[in-house]
């Protein structure tokens, strides 16, 4: 038996895969692969169907990638092969049925997606046909090959959805209702498994867990979670609302309430984001939103850009030089809520963690007389002077996603929302909370607390708070 592993460098990175035979020393190791770039990072995979091992060599805060594999049982020294050699912009992601591996990829402008087939003996490009062609109102979030079925997940109309095809164009929706939700996959099903577990909860409902037969589409309950407190999901109204952004967008928000709370402006608004590197909120339940909704608190999500509830085309509008979308949707987003009945400007609580937390400094920064409160967790602040310190984790990668200061054009454009850079000595700022973990690798503990330290001293209003747990990284001890 053996076991594949990363290894990191002195800043968190992975940058090498290497093979332990069990039973020897593990300092005679071999080297599978390694790479010296720093604008590449590693992962590694083992595929669903157990018999390959895939090395993705990511670029540019995962907008570029590039994929090896290699037989499980390939004795140490034993090289990857390459499936499709870097290609600014090209991500691909591989998985592997029979004599064939299929491919998640965005190839031919298939902005949100689209699964191409192509020989194990012939993985380049060139050999690459559809299997499951391109829709633009489809965003495929990631699928798994199994012997006889291909699960997909998808986001369609920012809501999610599991489609099960049987490779010969056979196809079905998994009939879950269509509203504010999340559903996932359980991992650990064999290769050739006839059954799925599905997990489906609502901001409302905590959760229940389905087998399905992939065979027929039938569900059948396995596990419904229940509060020790007698919770019930029909006490609580879930909506999906889009709102305008200024430029004409329409953003999601997802609004969780008790069914005895008003919406004629009375009740508090306690308004969530995030907004960053692609990756959506999922509508998922939270045991701390079920407290705030019983106390009155209309909660709510706003799926800004910058994110990936409608596909990669509302991540793209919301990173590098076009950042702004994302606060402007956050504040839009608040006021249009209050303008309807969800709140009262001036009584909005707003909170976001890591890139969440820019969200929060910089909206404070430009309107903080529409919020009563504020939470930053573990929140990136100081852009200027972290992505100018190539030292630390993830810059060379993060200028994907934020822009290079460096380049003139881009140190303007990231000076001008970085929330450090731009507090307001005019303006009254509410009561701020933030929080960081002292040994967080991701997010430097100083960029909260020197946030914190210029807002007591250059901004009014507050009072400003910064809570420091000792024991933790950014995920947890």
């Amino acid at each position: 038996s053996q076991v594949f592993y990363t290894e990191c460098d002195e800043r968190n990175i992975a940058k090498r895969v290497k093979i332990h035979v069990i039973g020897t020393d593990p300092a005679e190791d071999a080297v599978v692969f390694d790479v010296a770039d720093d604008l590449l990072n590693l992962d590694i995979r083992q595929s669903q169907s157990g018999e390959y091992i895939f090395i993705e060599t990511i670029a540019g805060s995962t907008t570029t990638v590039e994929t090896r594999f290699l037989k499980t049982d390939s004795p140490a020294g034993t090289g990857p092969s390459l499936i499709q050699p870097r290609s600014e912009g090209l991500e691909y992601h591989v998985e592997h049925r029979g004599e064939d591996f299929y491919i998640h990829t965005n190839a031919g402008g298939a902005v949100n997606g689209k699964i191409m087939r192509t020989p194990v003996t012939s993985p380049g490009q060139a050999h690459w046909v559809d299997a499951v062609p391109y829709d633009p109102a489809v965003f495929i979030t990631g699928f798994k090959t199994f012997e006889n079925f291909m699960v997909r997940e998808e986001l369609c109309d920012a809501l999610p959805r599991i489609v099960i095809s049987d490779y010969a164009g056979k196809e079905y929706v998994a009939a879950f209702p269509a509203e504010p939700c999340a559903l996932s996959i359980h991992a650990g099903k064999a290769f050739d498994a006839g059954h799925l577990t599905v997990e489906y909860e609502t901001p409302a409902n905590p959760g229940e867990i389905y087998d399905l037969d992939l065979h027929t589409g039938k569900k059948t309950l396995l596990e419904k979670v229940k509060l020790p407190d007698g919770h019930d999901p029909k006490d609580y109204i879930v909506e999906q609302k889009l709102i305008k952004s200024r430029d004409g967008s329409d953003v999601p928000v997802t609004i969780l309430r008790h069914k005895s709370t008003k919406t004629d402006g009375s009740a508090p608004l306690y308004l969530n984001g995030y907004g960053a590197y692609g990756g959506g909120m999922p509508d998922s339940f939270s045991s701390a939103a079920i407290s705030l909704a019983d106390r009155g608190v209309i909660f709510a999500i706003a799926h800004v850009r910058g994110g990936n509830e409608k596909g990669q085309d509302w991540y793209r509008q919301g990173r590098g030089d076009n950042k702004w979308n994302t606060f402007h949707d956050f504040i839009d987003v608040a006021e249009s809520l209050a303008d309807a009945g969800y709140g009262e400007k001036g009584k909005i609580v707003i909170e976001g963690r890591s890139a969440g937390g820019l969200l929060i400094g910089a909206v404070l920064n430009e309107k903080p007389e529409l919020f009563a409160g504020a939470i930053a967790g573990e929140a990136y602040l100081d852009v200027m002077n972290t992505m100018s310190d190539p030292s630390l984790p993830w810059v060379h990668e993060e200028k994907a996603e934020w822009g290079d200061p460096e380049d003139e054009k881009d140190f303007h454009y990231m000076r001008s929302y970085s929330p450090y850079d731009n507090i307001r000595p005019d303006k009254k700022y509410p009561p701020v909370l933030a929080t960081t973990g002292i040994s967080d690798p991701c997010v430097m503990y100083w960029e909260p607390a020197k946030w914190i330290a210029r807002l007591r001293d250059e901004a009014q209003g507050g009072p400003f708070y910064l809570k420091v747990n000792t024991d933790s990284g950014y995920e947890g001890a």
